[in-house]
């Protein structure tokens, strides 16, 4: 009898478990981040430079970088960092981005013409910019576990939100 109740509570605890470490990671990911991003815009005002955060989608990797002026050469701030297992760039079947962050759901723009890569730009202003130095009213990366899509958007202004949603459907919740 005892071995009976305590393999129900394991088949109720395990699955619930396996979730909220799943959710911890894509947390602990989106904050990585976020706190990357808001990185890269004050190295730019601190450096009168640009910096930009520069996305591996295919190795699920991210560091920042930040580019001298007058040069055209990029230097790492710090190594890549990882995604956690499990977690990879992209959305999935979502179409419908978070409210008032976008008008159509999509990684931030690719990085000087390197296929598979995604990169959100601050000029010496801390403010977001394409590869060609124009103001860009919003940049996203997302990044799910297969179950949940979570983003990190950037305003025209630079502020940062990190949003969450289920993988099926776009139910946006800000974090």
């Amino acid at each position: 009898m005892v071995l009976l109740v305590t393999m129900v509570v394991a088949g109720m605890v395990v699955p619930k478990t396996i979730s909220i470490v799943r959710e911890i990671r894509t947390a602990g990911d989106a904050r990585d981040l976020n706190g990357a991003i808001l990185l890269a815009k004050m190295r730019a005002a601190a450096n009168f430079s640009r910096a930009r955060v520069y996305i591996d989608l295919s190795a699920n990797t991210f560091r920042v970088e930040w580019q001298k002026s007058g040069t055209t050469t990029w230097t790492s701030e710090q190594g890549d960092q990882s995604l956690s297992k499990g977690v990879s760039f992209g959305f999935g079947t979502l179409s419908t981005p978070p409210p008032n962050s976008q008008s159509t759901l999509a990684q931030a723009p690719v990085c000087s013409g390197t296929t598979n890569t995604a990169c959100i730009i601050f000029n010496s202003r801390g403010i977001p910019i394409t590869s060609a130095n124009v103001v860009t009213p919003s940049d996203a990366i997302y990044m799910t576990d297969g179950r949940t899509v979570t983003g990190v958007t950037v305003s025209g202004t630079g502020l940062t939100k990190i949003w969450r949603s289920g993988a099926s459907s776009a139910i946006w919740l800000q974090r």
